[in-house]
């Protein structure tokens, strides 16, 4: 594929530059630079191993950076541990949903604001998360873990959105639900976005991701290979052979 793209604004949200990590003695990213604007759906697609889920770790603070930086708003926040990027307003929805399965659905939804003092502000994001996923409301007491797939997809989301973020680290959000809820994934994001968070998803269903991104980059074995509009790498012919099946 061809080059990597240069960032060609000023006015990102999320800039990470050259970035370098090593993961069990390998060097995972290697010079990963890409941006995310505000009010905006960036897509990573990419194969498995090729570094996705590593990037997000990294975005949060869960991995260490070897070379490079990472900025938020203009701030360096590679030197953050994840509850200052949090603050911040960055969330990150983990691959695998990570819920606390035997406390209730509201017990998780809380501990997604645990580094906020406003209770009033709190409830409000409450109701808020309540009015995206109405069937939550009536799950409140129930635990975590006797939800379906799709339920505990929603439980995930909703906790990070509780942390009041400006900037949604999506991972593999889709996996192992049905087309129906891929589908009900999809408009989620889309929602997210019409009410202000930007989002940076990584997702293995690359058509769905394409559709909805308005930036989107191909990551291949650690580094950016291409990068463009949605539609663009919709079009793209090796994207098209390698990701969406021709």
């Amino acid at each position: 594929m061809s080059s990597p793209p240069i960032l060609e604004r000023k006015d990102m949200l999320l800039e990470v530059h050259e970035l370098k990590v090593s993961y069990e003695g390998a060097e995972a990213l290697r010079g990963v630079c890409l941006g995310v604007l505000g009010d905006a759906i960036t897509t990573l697609v990419g194969s498995n191993g090729a570094g996705k889920t590593t990037l997000l770790r990294t975005i949060s603070g869960l991995k260490r950076v070897t070379a490079g930086n990472i900025c938020f708003e203009g701030q360096r926040i590679d030197d953050l541990r994840p509850p200052q990027i949090t603050k911040l307003g960055i969330a990150h929805v983990m691959e695998g949903r990570r819920l606390f399965p035997f406390m209730s659905v509201l017990g998780n939804l809380k501990l997604g604001a645990y580094l906020r003092t406003d209770k009033k502000a709190v409830n409000k994001s409450l109701e808020e998360v309540f009015q995206l996923f109405p069937v939550l409301r009536d799950r409140v007491r129930q635990s975590a873990g006797t939800l379906s797939g799709g339920e505990q997809q929603m439980v995930s989301i909703a906790r990070a959105l509780m942390s009041n973020p400006k900037l949604l680290l999506l991972d593999e959000p889709s996996m192992g639900l049905s087309p129906l809820l891929v589908h009900e994934v999809a408009r989620t994001i889309s929602e997210l976005k019409q009410r202000g968070v930007s989002i940076l998803l990584v997702e293995q269903n690359a058509l769905m991701a394409l559709e909805i991104a308005d930036k989107g980059y191909v990551l291949e074995t650690g580094k950016i290979a291409l990068g463009g509009t949605g539609k663009e790498l919709l079009e793209n012919e090796e994207v098209k052979k390698v990701y969406l099946g021709g």
